[in-house]
């Protein structure tokens, strides 16, 4: 009987039940993309480090772990104190430059001769190498999300670059163009971001960090084995202040919303509620059957909210194909718990306010 009643409760004001269905499903949909999308890119730049197949890491002090923050403060003559140091295969510098031509990419201004020795080269789809100082390369993905073809121009920095070539995917950036012509154009002689460093043996690895501990003191130095771990929302100032933050607005929306639809509801069921202390209801009753009705509408919300963040991910990448976003089971969970604690919360005084109506007054009410 408590369950049909909630049912028709619900469903007797539907424009209200609507919004507030909707009100939850943007909650959780807010939470599950915005997590989903700074983890999704972090992930995804991780991956891409990784795939270099450089064992070390070199960067400038006080660096931070997204590389692309590291801007090109050091001076590309480092290079020669790392080849004095014992098991040091090669060595390759590298620019990073934010390019925002046609959306966000990073930009990697390399030496194709090192480069190829620390990575194992690129796998060309088609196309060639870097030639000329005007040269580029683009993966696959971004090649297809910016209609390249190699000998196709693509301007950047306010010069035109040819497409010498299409490469797959996964070394790091998605768009590569030569050390010198980036060094050149961002005002940066003689400068890197990063060096890349390979081992004569992955055993090594250890051994060359410590001695480069006690050559470059106070710069940043990590094994890229560990790196996709450490690319976390803490691991880059003001992101894991973002994400909460995004969260907290999604929560106070499902929260207002939520609050309101169930404050009209009881005044709007005065003369019901009258009704039913009349007949013995007790104030528990009441209070039971008005948060029925707030997870009855939270339930619904937060199936549509976890199948709109899936359209909107699917959207997303679409019209951005460079563009990760995770959606994960634990965060579905979790986007849901705060839902639920959010709607609880807003129906807590619209409920006790119920339970505690005067049935004579109630029924007086008009």
């Amino acid at each position: 009987m408590m369950g049909q009643m909630v049912f028709n409760n619900v469903v007797h004001r539907p424009v209200r039940t609507i919004v507030s269905i909707l009100a939850v499903a943007v909650q959780v949909t807010l939470v599950i993309i915005i997590v989903g999308l700074t983890s999704g890119m972090m992930e995804d730049a991780g991956k891409r480090i990784e795939g270099i197949g450089a064992d070390i890491m070199l960067q400038p002090p006080s660096a931070q772990v997204f590389i692309a923050f590291s801007g090109a403060p050091m001076p590309i003559k480092l290079g020669d104190r790392l080849r004095e140091i014992k098991y040091i295969q090669s060595y390759t510098p590298v620019l990073f430059y934010f390019n925002l031509t046609g959306g966000v990419d990073i930009l990697y201004g390399i030496d194709s001769d090192s480069f190829r020795d620390v990575s194992g080269g690129f796998v060309f789809l088609s196309g060639h190498d870097l030639q000329g100082p005007y040269d580029m390369l683009a993966d696959d993905i971004v090649a297809q999300s910016k209609h390249l073809t190699v000998g196709s121009t693509f301007r950047m920095l306010d010069h035109d670059f040819t497409v010498a070539g299409i490469v797959e995917h996964g070394k790091g950036a998605r768009i590569f163009v030569p050390l010198a012509t980036l060094q050149d154009l961002t005002a940066s002689p003689d400068k890197t971001s990063v060096f890349f460093i390979k081992c004569t043996r992955p055993d090594r690895t250890a051994a060359v960090m410590d001695e480069m501990r006690e050559i470059f003191r106070g710069y940043q130095i990590r094994p890229l084995k560990d790196y996709l771990s450490l690319m976390t929302q803490t691991s880059l100032p003001g992101l894991d202040a973002f994400v909460r933050s995004m969260i907290g607005l999604a929560v106070a929306i499902g929260f207002l919303v939520i609050f309101l639809s169930m404050y009209t509801t009881v005044i709007e069921r005065t003369r019901d509620i009258g009704v039913l202390k009349s007949l013995g209801a007790s104030k528990g009753y009441i209070v039971k059957a008005l948060l029925g009705e707030t997870l009855l509408i939270c339930g619904v919300g937060i199936v549509v909210g976890i199948a709109l963040s899936f359209a909107t991910r699917a959207a997303f990448l679409s019209a951005f194909p460079t563009i990760h976003i995770n959606i994960t089971a634990s965060w579905a969970v979790r986007a849901a718990a705060i839902s639920v604690a959010a709607s609880l919360l807003g129906a807590t005084y619209p409920s006790y306010l119920a339970s505690g109506k005067d049935p004579v007054e109630a029924l007086a009410y008009d």
